[in-house]
């Protein structure tokens, strides 16, 4: 699964590698270490026109059918296996798919019943890709009409490659750059896209159990307490 992210892009850096059309801000994004779940975040969208979107949606997929959002919680991922044919998935996955602004993600590996290490996650070299994703809109059915509505996302996941296969039984899916426009495009290109990351790209690390707090955001929840693996090789032996 994919239960916590990191986003350390500055504006320029998102605008370039997303192709957004929209013009350069004057302001920028500080980073965020611990994006959880319900929280608001950034993806990346068509929008009417054809050009790339940058919008910022809450975290935890809200179906257009539903009654309320209070199942926004246990809905942030969606699995790669069934997404196109499940209820709460099928309409967006068709038809509203997005690209996730993330650099990094952290997994916990279970020791014992009572205790978990949790790891960060991301591409070798510190290489740029995204999340797969897809939103939706959602109304309440009393809300007046002029109501903004919930704008939100859920992050798609398939089973692991080797590395994160280490660490848990399911991982987030990834796509390289090259990928963003499949991704974005006709719902045929998105199905193709659906199998995990090659894990010879990828690396990851044990860090600090602070990262299980919400109210952690520092840069500090990153940086190493042990060795890294970096793709299939095996750096620190895990046993």
């Amino acid at each position: 699964m994919c239960g916590r992210f990191t986003n350390r892009y500055s504006w320029r850096e998102i605008k370039e590698l997303y192709d957004l059309t929209t013009p350069y801000l004057t302001s920028n994004f500080p980073p965020n270490y611990n994006i959880a779940p319900t929280q608001q975040s950034f993806v990346v969208r068509v929008a009417n026109g054809g050009s790339r979107q940058l919008a910022e949606l809450k975290w935890g997929l809200v179906p257009f059918w539903a009654k309320d959002d209070k199942g926004a919680s246990s809905m942030i991922n969606a699995r790669a296996e069934t997404v196109a044919s499940a209820p709460s998935f099928r309409d967006a996955f068709r038809a509203r798919p997005c690209l996730v602004v993330a650099d990094g993600f952290y997994e916990w590996k279970k020791l014992s019943p009572n205790e978990k290490q949790p790891y960060f996650v991301t591409r070798r070299g510190a290489k740029p890709f995204a999340f797969a994703g897809i939103w939706e809109w959602w109304r309440p059915n009393d809300a007046p009409a002029e109501s903004a509505g919930v704008e939100s996302f859920t992050i798609l996941t398939t089973e692991p490659n080797e590395l994160c296969a280490r660490i848990h039984s399911r991982m987030p899916l990834m796509l390289a750059p090259g990928d963003f426009a499949g991704w974005l495009g006709a719902p045929d290109s998105r199905a193709a896209l659906l199998r995990p990351y090659p894990a010879d790209e990828m690396e990851m690390w044990p860090v600090a159990r602070s990262v299980g707090n919400v109210k952690n955001t520092g840069a500090e929840l990153i940086e190493p307490t042990g060795a890294a693996i970096k793709g299939a090789e095996l750096v620190h032996d895990l046993a």
